[in-house]
């Protein structure tokens, strides 16, 4: 069982980890593009993410959940990781984070 301090620590390295992972076509991690809509780290370490594409017809449907759960697994008190793509709601620009937004040229 992990206390509150461990669980919050691997919380924000899964986030961190997560902004490491790009969408092959947008040149934004997919954190602030918006696709991660929840990452759950339960007190054995195991941590349930759950993201969506950009469309379901992407290009990277396979590669990037394979990617977010083969880097998130490599952390520090990880014991497993799902990841579980899901289309509702479907993914819209307005998910995306004002930088991410900004950097895209949305306004």
């Amino acid at each position: 069982m992990l206390n509150n301090e461990q669980l919050q620590e691997i919380d924000d390295n899964v986030v961190h980890t997560i902004k490491s992972c790009y969408d092959p076509e947008i040149p934004v991690n997919i954190y602030e593009l918006g696709l991660i809509y929840q990452i759950r780290v339960k007190s054995d370490g195991h941590v349930a993410i759950r993201m969506t594409l950009t469309s379901p017809n992407c290009p990277a449907a396979q590669s990037l959940p394979a990617e977010v759960r083969e880097k998130v697994s490599q952390i520090n008190g990880v014991t497993g990781v799902d990841v579980d793509i899901v289309w509702d709601p479907p993914w819209t620009p307005a998910m995306m984070s004002e930088g991410a937004r900004l950097e895209l040229g949305f306004f």
